[in-house]
């Protein structure tokens, strides 16, 4: 399987940056874009909608909204109006949303669940065109249909981490998004979790550092990683070399890192000399990964200056 390559927008990227971005994406031969919705930065659907207008090719997906932050009515109806003005060019994602986030607008639920289940399956029988009616525990519609629904029908993603919610995805999305370092590792943990269904699409975001000498690309990266395996995140705690790593870090701080074998770096992103970074795609692909995204310095110019190394992993 050959995996499609895109770049984030972060979250922290001024929305005014939008369309030079996307312009920059797509000429560069970058197939995809993604972009961040966090509460309280910039609004997936409107950045999405900027990106598909001014471009022709990219494909262009939202990881992720948070299945309480809108209703899933209105979410549908954004899924389908973005996915008829591009077609088949729209790619949306679900999730839980930062529960404490959630909890700051009076929005956060008490199954979180139970939301994304009955989020994503309504969501998803409105886009099909059907009338749909439900009581649910956390979902209430009545006799709501789209007027327009997609004549492109997308692919809907859940946005989760942990198993339960991995294994609710597997039931009731059409794939997953994986971010926060997810390798080859953690990519068949989490296809296990969700009981590998048939087409079931994988997305992940992953952090790129190349240099022609690898310990000066391991440094740019070095403090964010140890931040993710202090925090113990999932694509990190699953690794067989994690509890080497954790108390290394522990003991040593980041800078230890830089001493970490090139094949524990594949595992977590595209770091070190560009051939490493091919064979951390690689590994992604043989995985079963579909579209593997780079998510870029929290700054605009970085970004920007990542756009070469990103094109070339494109154009493998």
């Amino acid at each position: 399987m050959r995996a499609e390559i895109g770049m984030c927008f972060d979250r922290a990227f001024p929305a005014a940056a939008m369309p030079d971005y996307a312009r920059r994406l797509e000429a560069s031969g970058i197939e995809q874009l993604w972009v961040i919705e966090d509460c309280f930065f910039t609004a997936g659907i409107s950045l999405a909608a900027t990106a598909l207008a001014i471009t022709e090719r990219l494909q262009v997906g939202i990881g992720i909204l948070p299945a309480v932050a809108r209703n899933p009515a209105i979410t549908a109806m954004e899924i389908a109006t973005l996915c008829n003005i591009a077609p088949g060019r729209f790619h949306p994602g679900i999730g839980h949303g930062v529960q404490e986030w959630m909890g700051q607008m009076g929005a956060r639920t008490p199954s979180p669940l139970t939301t994304l289940d009955e989020t994503i399956t309504v969501v998803k029988r409105l886009l099909a065109g059907h009338e749909v009616t439900l009581a649910g525990r956390e979902v209430t519609l009545d006799r709501v249909q789209l007027d327009q629904p997609p004549s492109i029908v997308p692919d809907v993603v859940a946005g989760v981490q942990q198993e339960k919610s991995l294994a609710l995805a597997g039931q009731v999305a059409d794939g997953v998004v994986l971010v926060e370092g997810a390798g080859p590792t953690y990519v068949n943990w989490a296809l296990d979790r969700a009981g590998r269904p048939d087409g079931f699409r994988v997305v992940t975001f992953t952090m790129m550092a190349v240099d022609d000498d690898r310990r000066t690309a391991y440094g740019f990266v070095a403090p964010l990683v140890a931040k993710f395996i202090a925090e113990r995140l999932p694509a990190f705690r699953v690794l067989p070399f994690f509890d080497e790593v954790a108390q290394r870090v522990a003991d040593g701080g980041h800078e230890v890192l830089l001493d970490m074998p090139a094949d524990y770096w594949t595992e977590i992103g595209a770091v070190g000399t560009m051939d490493d970074a091919l064979g951390h795609v690689a590994a992604l692909e043989a995985a079963g990964v579909s579209s593997i995204n780079v998510f870029p310095g929290d700054e605009i110019e970085i970004a920007m200056g990542q756009l070469p190394d990103v094109a070339a992993l494109a154009a493998r």
